[in-house]
């Protein structure tokens, strides 16, 4: 009976080891999980693991790819939109060395390069239409015609540019008759032509896309010389817009 007892607590001792180890390990594994990354269609920098609206802009956040993260057990992502702790700064790695010498025609037919006539040397707001677009477009369109109309009251300098989003539909002589619609005046320029090279443009500027009736209502706005560069919601108030223009102009 007492060699049966040794033989139990003999097998208790040199298990409990092997259990303890194993234990730990199972709950020191990590968990594979799959994670939906979420950002701002204008404000990239922006990302999330949830759902919600950028706090630069208030655009909601999209989905926009699902990568697989090791998470420990009982831990959550940190989420930079979700979390207030965390600062919203703006962020913006855009340069003018992005812009391509893309051949361009304006909408008088008249050929150009992008770069070194529309933006070089320049204060430049650009924002991305076409003329059969019967959601935003109009109202964007609309908002740079004030856009326009702010500037010249407070004297600046500002060449507004307007890249169609479907050039193999907005030939010069549409593109003429929807500035006139809009009664713009010299200095904005409304831009189309080759779809290769209006693509290339649309590419570097990183507002690409497969369907023309899913982009974003974002305008760019830089100041060449100094290479400074900054993106607002297209739909913002028009005095919005022309002081972030006056900001980049001032900057020397």
């Amino acid at each position: 009976m007492a060699r049966v007892v040794l033989m139990i607590l003999a097998i208790v001792v040199f298990a409990s080891p092997a259990v303890t180890a194993q234990t730990t390990t199972r709950s020191s594994t990590k968990k594979t999980q799959p994670k939906v990354v979420y950002a701002c269609p204008m404000h990239p920098d922006v990302t999330s693991t949830k759902r919600g609206k950028c706090p630069k802009c208030g655009m909601d956040l999209r989905p926009t790819k699902t990568v697989v993260a090791d998470v420990p057990p009982e831990t959550n992502p940190v989420d930079p939109v979700a979390d207030p702790s965390i600062p919203k700064t703006e962020t913006n790695s855009f340069s003018a060395t992005k812009i391509p010498h893309a051949r361009v025609l304006d909408q008088n037919g008249k050929q150009l390069d992008f770069y070194d006539d529309l933006v070089k040397g320049k204060s430049v707001a650009i924002n991305f239409v076409f003329t059969t677009c019967t959601a935003i477009c109009p109202s964007l369109t609309a908002t740079f015609r004030r856009v326009q109309q702010e500037a010249r009251t407070r004297g600046l300098d500002v060449q507004l540019i307007s890249v169609s989003f479907d050039p193999t539909v907005d030939t010069p002589e549409r593109l003429q008759e929807y500035a006139k619609k809009f009664k713009a005046e010299p200095g904005w320029t409304f831009v189309t032509g080759e779809k290769a090279e209006i693509d290339s443009l649309l590419q570097a500027m990183g507002v690409a896309i497969t369907n023309k009736n899913d982009h974003t209502p974002m305008v760019l706005i830089g100041n060449e010389v100094m290479d400074s560069w900054t993106r607002t919601y297209g739909l913002s108030s028009p005095k919005t817009i022309v002081d972030l223009i006056e900001v980049a102009s001032l900057r020397k």
